[in-house]
């Protein structure tokens, strides 16, 4: 049989029951029975290297706001779906999603190293849209018949939880397309497991003929390690742009001084501010929103803060929209 790497065997260590998570943290044991009861409808799961970063004994830490099931997710909310960027609409074969001009995301994996509990796909059909390799034919002749897309979007599940040689070989397929010239991959991984951002990893996702940009995500500044450092250099040394996006977590960063340290934290990391994104109303994830008008003053005060080129442009997702819509005082999602 042959043996796991680092990055894969931290994977399948990843805590996912709660009773462990909550004795790890040496956290209140009342909190089990909620936590149970929401890990039934979106499962727990979170790598100990993350966990490693948070505080014991604090059921307010910021890194574990992010992945704990608790009771207000069994809540149903009003306003609040299944599926809040309406993404069946967008999904013409399994597999792709086409919502924007000049690209098309690929939902390449139906699984990541970590759960957030307010992912707005915590619902999609992964199933449903896992097509097996004909199915991926199919994927690579509607984008190849279709001369305006430019960019192809590897997510998820996360794209950096596959195998490198999985990856490599759908790669090379995407570049032997002459119109398209940017491969751009959104992944948590590299925020939870740095241990995956290998030589390997990078000789995979780096083809001569595409330019690569990776699209980090993390929303606080605790999440941002020593290891993670040394990976991103790694990854810029071959040539890889490096974005984040950050969602903006009531309870989580919503206050100036965590999102200035956040930024402040990512441009060392050689890391570009990029999206701070409205909570996409996911059913099960009310009890992280916003007021808009929250939102639009932390970025006002983010603004006197940092240097523009630090400051992430605040947006949100509405459906059918050709674009996201960047946010402003004087306007405001109607999502």
């Amino acid at each position: 049989m042959k043996s796991l790497k680092n990055w894969q065997q931290s994977l399948m260590d990843a805590v996912t029951d709660p009773h462990e998570l909550i004795e790890m943290l040496d956290l209140d044991k009342n909190l089990l029975d909620d936590a149970e009861k929401a890990s039934n409808l979106f499962k727990l799961k979170v790598p100990r290297n993350y966990i490693a970063r948070m505080e014991k004994g604090n059921p307010n830490d910021p890194l574990l706001k992010q992945v704990l099931p608790i009771d207000a997710e069994l809540i149903a909310t009003e306003g609040f779906v299944a599926d809040p960027l309406q993404e069946k609409k967008f999904n013409p074969l399994p597999g792709l999603l086409h919502k924007y001009q000049s690209r098309v995301l690929i939902t390449f994996t139906g699984h990541c190293a970590i759960n957030c509990r307010y992912c707005f796909r915590r619902a999609f059909p992964y199933e449903e849209n896992n097509p097996g390799n004909p199915g991926w034919e199919a994927v690579l002749n509607y984008i190849q018949n279709d001369p305006s897309i430019a960019e192809v979007i590897l997510s998820g599940g996360d794209p950096l939880a596959a195998n490198d040689q999985t990856l490599k070989n759908f790669i090379e397929k995407i570049a032997k397309i002459d119109h398209i010239t940017r491969l751009r991959i959104h992944s948590r991984v590299p925020v939870v497991l740095p241990e995956r951002i290998t030589p390997e990893l990078i000789d995979a996702i780096t083809h001569p003929r595409l330019k690569t940009i990776l699209v980090l995500h993390s929303n606080h500044p605790r999440e941002i390690s020593s290891d993670i450092k040394a990976a991103m250099t790694s990854l810029k040394s071959r040539g890889v742009v490096l974005l984040n996006q950050t969602v903006l977590l009531k309870g989580v960063n919503d206050h100036v001084d965590t999102l200035v340290a956040l930024s402040e934290a990512l441009f060392d990391a050689g890391i570009q501010p990029y999206y701070l994104h409205l909570l996409d109303k996911v059913q099960g994830a009310a009890h992280f929103d916003l007021p808009k008008t929250r939102a639009t003053t932390l970025h006002q005060e983010l603004s006197t803060r940092l240097s523009g080129y630090l400051v992430p442009k605040l947006v949100c997702e509405e459906p059918g929209k050709l674009a996201k819509t960047i946010i402003n005082p004087e306007f405001f999602c109607t999502n």
